[in-house]
């Protein structure tokens, strides 16, 4: 059984066909998977998906390509919604200095303010960063951010800033990228991560693993990164796909 720890299927390029992607990451052995709120209208509508299926738990947050649209009254929002029992996170948050969407300064303030609510409540992060490494960990342990654990998602860092990363108690997750043929650097990142801190992921509707590059990419397809992930480690499917269970239960704190 594998285990998508971060997905988009409220996204608009699933609204044709939302029960048929969720049963098809059923049939496919992904039979449990996050999907992650970044603004209000994307943590509403994984509230909404949360109740509906037994499969599906969430985060909520606000992404920092959406930073500018932080409020004192968004943050009383994320603070309420994240009391749901299936919502198991705060995020995704971080910074994206590649594009750039809303202004660093912006980008900053919405993460520190999401660190902020995640340790009053207790709970993990999930961390987008792009092209913002060192401060994106610098900006963690400013605000004292790596106490609750958390995830750094789509992980595009080198394995040097994975090693720190695991150090301070978080865990590491790796995407359809880790199975295209130039990307090296981020499949010598993967294999240097201990197997009790890995974690995969689809990222769907984005970065569709290999073997259906040019799709949009769906929770049933994150099998092949993990597949990819146990060749890294030298290891079975059979054997990755239990690890990758157990350390996304431990990390959302969800029973097995």
């Amino acid at each position: 059984m594998w285990f998508d720890s971060h997905a988009h299927v409220c996204n608009h390029e699933f609204d044709q066909d939302r029960v048929e992607v969720i049963e098809r990451a059923r049939a496919a052995g992904v039979t449990r998977f996050i999907n992650v709120g970044y603004n209000r209208k994307s943590a509403l509508h994984t509230l909404r998906l949360v109740e509906e299926y037994d499969q599906i738990y969430g985060t909520v947050g606000l992404h920092p390509h959406d930073a500018k649209d932080m409020s004192d009254e968004l943050m009383d929002e994320l603070k309420q919604w994240a009391a749901h029992p299936k919502i198991m996170a705060i995020g995704e948050t971080g910074l994206d200095f590649h594009y750039d969407h809303s202004p660093r300064d912006v980008q900053r303030l919405s993460y520190r303010r999401q660190i902020h609510l995640a340790k009053e409540l207790g709970m993990p992060l999930t961390i987008h960063d792009r092209e913002a490494h060192r401060e994106c960990l610098d900006i963690l342990s400013d605000e004292g951010g790596w106490e609750n654990g958390g995830i750094f998602h789509c992980y595009s860092g080198s394995a040097e800033m994975a090693d720190e990363i695991v150090q301070k108690g978080f865990h590491i997750s790796f995407s359809g990228v880790l199975t295209y043929k130039n990307a090296e650097k981020v499949r010598k990142a993967a294999a240097a991560v201990p197997l009790e801190r890995l974690l995969i992921e689809t990222d769907c509707p984005y970065l569709t693993p290999q073997s259906h590059r040019g799709k949009r990419n769906e929770p049933a397809y994150v099998a092949e990164t993990g597949e990819t992930l146990a060749k890294l480690h030298g290891i079975s499917p059979e054997e990755m796909a239990r690890i990758i269970w157990e350390n996304t239960c431990r990390v959302y704190r969800l029973t097995t």
